[in-house]
């Protein structure tokens, strides 16, 4: 393995899409969504609190400790590919951009977004569909998550969704975001080839010629570790996805969401 590249994205924005976009080409192994910084998270746990690492010249622990991050890393892949090219998707490398770059050093980090209505009506569609399950959202005795509007209020404010956004604009305000690639998931289901080119060229390895009416699912995933919202199956053709945010969250409730992020529509200029 030559070299690791990192996609850290919006939920729901065609992170699993990209994945296996590039999986076809034979030099990459592509991750479905990763525990690796989890697993580094874990070992800096210890590495920060454990009396035998305090009680060491720091300077000698901390060369130690960001070697070992970066052998790790790429022991990790070395034990499960021979291919040239790994692209790890976590939603985490990218707010974790300055860690990341401690012990790999100028990493590549792709970031899909999506419009946000559409992010947003996609978690209320798989709420609607999935009926015969508790969705965790809603709770009539205390009168939480029993309406559209109330549960966008609730996504917003935890994790999947409200996380990852708030990570996004703190990229922004630190200037992380000058380290990274954002590709719009309309973008990529409207002119995939253009989408693809500009995440080579920035990778900087050679282009590809991809079949984007034939993307096998390479990367695979247990949905139901995730609960109902969890949805990484991928339709094999890519083309544009008609937007359907009107219809699951209704129009005030779409402009209820632009207006509450400005910055987002404004920074990734989608249209209004």
């Amino acid at each position: 393995m030559e070299k690791i590249f990192f996609q850290s994205s919006l939920p729901r924005a065609g992170s699993t899409l990209l994945q296996n976009i590039l999986g076809q080409n034979p030099n990459f192994y592509v991750t479905p969504t990763s525990g690796v910084l989890e697993l580094l998270f874990a070992a800096r746990g210890n590495y920060t609190n454990d009396n035998a690492f305090k009680a060491q010249d720091p300077i000698i622990m901390k060369k130690g400790w960001l070697n070992f991050c970066r052998q790790g890393i790429e022991g990790f892949f070395n034990g499960i590919t021979d291919k040239k090219y790994v692209v790890d998707k976590s939603r985490g490398w990218g707010i974790h951009y300055n860690f990341l770059n401690s012990f790999y050093p100028n990493p590549k980090i792709v970031c899909m977004v999506r419009d946000l209505r559409s992010i947003y009506a996609s978690m209320e569609k798989n709420f609607r569909k999935n009926q015969d399950k508790d969705s965790g959202v809603v709770n009539w005795a205390e009168m939480k998550g029993t309406t559209t509007a109330k549960r966008v209020d609730i996504w917003a404010q935890t994790p999947p969704i409200g996380i990852a956004i708030e990570r996004l604009q703190q990229m922004i305000d630190e200037g992380i975001d000058k380290n990274i690639l954002f590709i719009r998931f309309e973008d990529l289901t409207s002119n995939p080839e253009v989408e693809l080119n500009k995440v080579y060229d920035f990778f900087g390895v050679e282009r590809y010629q991809h079949d984007f009416r034939n993307v096998e699912q390479l990367t695979q995933e247990d949905d139901t570790v995730h609960g109902i919202f969890g949805d990484h199956t991928i339709r094999k053709e890519v083309k544009p996805v008609p937007e359907t945010y009107n219809e699951y969250l209704g129009q005030q409730l779409s402009q209820n969401i632009v207006n509450t992020y400005p910055w987002f529509y404004q920074y990734f200029n989608y249209s209004l």
